[in-house]
This record gives structure tokens, C-alpha cells and sequence, in this order.
């Protein structure tokens, strides 16, 4: 690694630290500010997709040369499409792909859904792909969208999009 690399990544932690413990001490300071933060920040849904491309914006990537080529645009097909629950169940699916980039906020299983991934995509749209079998993400991954994450159990995949816990049309996003 290059000295000037070193450099900036110093800075960077250095930045990070002075940040945590300002807010620290803004948190601790009174049970006014502490309530504010509890109210906003805990009880909110953290939108993890803002504050990445926050973190990239202003401090960079963390290692460097993270560059990522597209190879090709790779889509979830299917033969047919029907409504599901609040979402959509698309037939004929194998592969998953993404419908966007973005980071992996759960890996689980949802009622009525059965096991579950949700993407947090970089446009601020929660990304629910259903139904699925043989997930090869993690949590908290960034995943491209040309990533397999999982494989749609008997060929079946439920797809549902949501935006600050309001539940989108599906017929927008396929």
C-alpha cells in the first residue's frame, strides 16, 4: 500500500472516532437529546442504502481499487405472474437475481411468505424475494445486481417492494 493511501484511511478513522464520541456525548447529555435520538435513530427503520452511499461519498471506499465491472445485465425470468398476498408470485423461476444493487437488511422467515431475503436497494426500496431455497448471501452484504442470491423453491418466487413500510405495485418494478 502506498503511503498516501495510509494517510487518507487515518484520517478517515479519525474522522469516524471524532463523530462517535460527539455523539455520544450529544446523546448523553440530557434525556432530551437522548429521547430524540432513542425516537429518530432507534425507532425508526435505518435506512442502511443512504447511509452507504453517505459513507462513500465522504469518506471513500474502505480498501481501495473496490472497483466492480458489470460482465452483463442478468434478470430473474419467469413464465408467468400473479398476484400474491401483497405482492406477486412469479412461476418458472430458477435463479435469483436482484432486482437493484443493495445491502442485505434480512434473512428469514416472513408469515405467509415462508423464507425470505430483503435487499434494501440504493433507491430506498425494500426488495422481498420469497419462497427461496439455497441462499448464498449473508447479512448485512452489499450485493450487485448481478449477483445469484438464492435459487426459488419449486420454481416459485413471491416478490414484494416497499418503500417506508408503504407496499408498492409490483406490475411498476417487473
Amino acid at each position: 500500500m502506498n503511503k498516501k493511501y495510509i494517510k487518507k484511511l487515518l484520517i478517515r478513522i479519525l474522522l469516524s472516532i471524532i463523530l462517535f464520541l460527539a455523539l455520544s456525548i450529544v446523546i448523553n447529555y440530557n434525556d432530551k437529546s437522548s429521547l430524540f435520538f432513542k425516537r429518530n435513530i432507534y425507532d425508526k427503520t435505518f435506512n442502511f442504502s443512504v447511509f452507504n452511499n453517505l459513507y462513500k461519498r465522504y469518506f471513500g471506499e474502505v480498501l481501495p481499487d473496490n472497483q466492480v465491472a458489470m460482465v452483463g445485465r442478468n434478470t430473474i425470468t419467469y413464465n408467468e405472474v400473479n398476484e400474491f398476498e401483497d405482492g406477486a408470485k412469479l412461476s418458472g423461476v430458477e435463479a435469483i437475481y436482484p432486482f437493484k444493487s443493495g445491502i442485505v437488511v434480512f434473512i428469514g422467515d416472513k408469515e405467509k411468505y415462508g423464507d425470505t431475503i430483503i435487499i434494501q436497494g440504493m433507491d430506498g426500496i425494500d426488495y422481498w424475494y420469497s419462497n427461496i431455497e439455497d441462499a448464498s448471501i449473508k447479512l448485512y452484504d452489499y450485493i450487485e445486481s448481478d449477483t445469484i442470491i438464492a435459487n426459488a423453491k419449486n420454481n416459485e418466487l413471491i416478490v414484494l417492494f416497499m418503500k417506508n413500510g408503504e407496499i408498492l405495485d409490483f406490475e411498476e418494478f417487473i
